[in-house]
């Protein structure tokens, strides 16, 4: 793999739990944040702001959306 920075965009557009969108976008997100030459930007729109709510109740077999999204935060850029 080359060391050429890479730019990657998520829009989010849907609520956090009810399909696996939103987690299948964050799945790929954590793994990309890892590359140190991967620059990860995450948009959240419509629904998709739900995802950044605070203390989530996470309903029962789901991931946390929330925790994952900080996990992005910490490494990338999350906007709403």
């Amino acid at each position: 793999m080359t060391d050429t920075p890479k730019n990657y965009l998520f829009v989010i557009n849907d609520g956090p739990y009810g399909n696996e969108r939103p987690y299948n976008a964050l799945r790929m997100a954590l793994e990309l944040v890892k590359r140190p030459q991967a620059s990860v930007r995450m948009f959240l729109i419509g629904d998709g702001v739900n995802c950044a709510i605070a203390n989530q109740r996470t309903p029962d077999g789901y991931y946390n959306i929330g925790r994952m999204l900080r996990s992005i935060a910490r490494r990338g850029e999350v906007a709403t």
